[in-house]
């Protein structure tokens, strides 16, 4: 019996060592794995009843079997084998699954799990792939600016940390980019790492760019196979700064030219449409053949009428390559005759000319103490309301701030004229005085009374307008009285008189005073009748009284007599 088992373990050890002498018609099965996660292969076997333990092995490269984990069915105890690479990283479950964790890119070997019996040994191989995800692509080394007609090195895509190696594929504008000889370069590598067995992949892209490619973005993406299939990723975009040469001058003018008056400053900028724009140019100036080096721009200050002309501007090293344009520089004049203060006398005529000279139609307004006229003044012959102060103003409608006005100040002088007027009261009581005067400047008024000589001071005046104003008394003359109205200015001293008559209103005071009297005699004679009315009326009225009292007297009396007469009769 001893004989008969010893013989079987030998031939176990034997079976094992070969490499199983069974290998049941299981196909291959592969697991695949993430970079990093937990390997687990499932046995895929039916454990026999007769079992006697479980092992796990992998194969090397030249066929060689290194085991890795044990486990009994007797004594359900699990040993794994002192391999470096799966120290602490192994897991033998009672159904003889084996779990690895952290995966690597070295565990992608050919594993296989064996069940032994007392007779036989059963095999089930399993296939391990670990797959690593690269980094995002990224597009480093870029080209500073990219150059028209010429094939330059764009920048380089890389993607670090792939396993297996991927695929780069370069986009303009989300569309591939495929070699063409001369325009597109794409040059392709990758490099593992010996230690982590990773890949970097690094594609690079020489690319000949045209004015089209102006702010057109440029990607690239890896694409990988992963636990699940095919996956790609996309780099961020990247845009690039064009660089081409100028084909178009341009000259501009700063303020717009249509706005250019007298006085003001040019500023003269010339632009050409290439990348970068030129930073010199030469400007050419009116009646100059020279053109002037400058920066792109180029002033003139305070310019005059004289500066409307054409001006242009070209490249330093293409003149024939050339931008004009033509200024105008607005001017306004006005001429306002006479002007300033002007004295003229009342009646005489003045001519008023006020002349424009413009770069365009201006408009013409006539002001007279700031309220606009209808038209232009003219002066055949002065009035005082004539005085006043004259401006004209034009302007030009389409330039701002070029405006021009002068002013004439107009005095009217006149000697002073006096008109006398009377106007008695309808009572007739007194009369109204009225000394109406014209001239300036304004005359001062006088009333004296002739004979007396005296002045008279109670007077009321009117506003001075237009160079006229009066002044008026109030009087009632006993007599005959003369009054005169003296008017004087710095110019000359008029003198008028006027005669009032006392007649009429004396008669007319006289024949009041006895209306007046008789009313009072009246109103008197009236109230002593009326007294003495009153008087006879009371004392009337206190006989009467008697009268009743002794009526009333009697009545009692023969009111006692009948009582005492029934009195006996009873």
């Amino acid at each position: 019996m001893e004989s008969k088992r010893a013989s079987s373990c030998r031939l176990l050890f034997g079976l094992l060592i070969s490499a199983a002498v069974l290998r049941p018609g299981l196909g291959w099965y592969t697991v695949n794995s993430a970079y990093g996660d937990t390997i687990i292969m499932p046995c895929r076997l039916d454990v026999p009843q007769n079992l006697m333990f479980g092992k796990w092995k992998y194969e090397k490269p030249d066929g060689s079997p290194v085991f890795i984990a044990f486990r009994s069915s007797t004594k359900k105890s699990v040993q794994y084998d002192d391999v470096p690479e799966y120290k602490d990283r192994l897991s033998l479950s009672e159904n003889y699954t084996l779990s690895i964790s952290n995966a690597r890119i070295s565990d992608e070997k050919r594993f296989v799990c064996m069940l032994v019996t007392e007779d036989n040994v059963f095999e089930a191989p399993t296939i391990v792939k670990v797959f690593k995800q690269p980094s995002k692509p990224e597009i480093v080394s870029k080209a500073l600016f990219l150059e028209t007609e010429q094939l330059k090195k764009l920048g380089d895509c890389i993607s670090e940390d792939s396993y297996p190696d991927g695929n780069i594929t370069w986009y303009r504008n989300g569309k591939v980019l495929h070699p063409l000889e001369g325009a597109v370069v794409i040059i392709f590598k990758k490099e593992m790492d010996p230690v982590t067995q990773l890949y970097t992949m690094t594609s690079t892209l020489e690319y000949k760019t045209s004015k089209a490619d102006i702010q057109m973005p440029f990607t690239c993406s890896v694409t990988y196979y992963g636990p699940t299939g095919q996956k790609t990723v996309y780099s961020d975009q990247a845009v690039f700064d064009i660089y081409y040469p100028t084909e178009q001058v341009t000259i501009q003018v700063l303020p717009p030219k249509n706005a250019i008056k007298e006085g003001d400053n040019i500023t003269l900028r010339c632009l050409g449409n290439g990348n970068p724009p030129p930073e010199e140019f030469l400007f050419y100036l009116p009646g100059q053949p020279e053109g002037i080096r400058s920066s792109n721009t180029y002033t003139l200050t305070d310019v005059r009428r004289n500066a409307t002309g054409d001006y242009k501007c070209s490249l330093i090293d293409k003149k024939s390559m050339i931008a004009s344009t033509t200024i105008t520089v607005h001017y306004l004049d006005l001429s306002l005759n006479p002007s300033g203060e002007v004295t003229r006398q009342i009646g005489d005529a003045l001519p008023v000319s006020c002349t424009i000279s413009a770069s365009r139609n201006a408009t013409v307004v006539w002001m007279k103490d700031n309220i606009r006229l209808r038209s232009s003044p003219t002066f055949s012959s002065l009035h005082y309301q004539d005085a006043g102060n004259y401006v004209c103003e034009t302007a030009l409608q389409e330039v701002e701030g070029l405006k021009k006005r002068e002013s004439l100040t107009l005095i009217v002088e006149g000697k002073p004229q006096i008109k006398m007027t009377k106007k008695t009261d309808p009572s007739g009581l007194s009369k109204t005085i009225i000394c109406h005067v014209e001239g300036f400047p304004k005359p001062a008024i006088q009333w004296t009374i002739t004979g007396s000589g005296s002045v008279i001071n109670q007077t009321e005046e009117s506003p001075y307008i237009n160079g006229r104003y009066y002044s008026k008394i109030i009087i009632s003359p006993e007599e005959n009285v003369t009054l005169t109205c003296t008017a004087e200015n710095q110019l000359e001293r008029t003198v008028n008189s006027l005669n009032v008559s006392a007649n009429e209103n004396r008669e007319k005071v006289n024949d009041q005073a006895k209306l007046i009297v008789g009313i009072v005699v009246g109103l008197l004679l009236a109230a002593l009748v009326a007294g003495v009315v009153y008087w006879l009326y009371m004392k009337k009225s206190k006989t009467a009284s008697k009268h009743v009292n002794k009526d009333l007297g009697n009545m009692e009396e023969n009111k006692k007599l009948e009582e005492n007469n029934h009195k006996t009769e009873a």
